[in-house]
């Protein structure tokens, strides 16, 4: 599995985190850089949710990931890369696009 920073809308919000945002982040990459798509899709702890209703415009699914208690991700999955699409500290908003 390859994780694909490079959508610019989520670089913005990168670069907008507070430093324990960006901690916790960082601490899931490490995370998901030794996993492989089966044990990402398991994985109790990221919590994977497909988001409904909710499509790339290449016609694939979204999920949600769990960052920390209140901050998520969401991205998508395309061949074998994981690619984040945005962050949401407030977790909350995270479900309201």
């Amino acid at each position: 599995m390859k994780i694909d920073l490079n959508f610019p809308d989520f670089q913005k919000e990168l670069f907008k985190l507070e430093r324990n945002e960006l901690f916790a982040f960082i601490k899931t990459l490490k995370i998901l850089s030794r996993m492989d798509f089966d044990q990402f899709r398991r994985s109790p702890g990221l919590n994977l949710e497909k988001l409904k209703n909710i499509k790339t415009r290449k016609g694939l699914p979204i999920y949600s990931i769990r960052i920390s208690r209140s901050f998520r991700a969401i991205l998508s999955m395309e061949g074998e890369y994981l690619r984040f699409i945005s962050l949401h500290p407030d977790h909350d908003s995270a479900y309201e696009k």
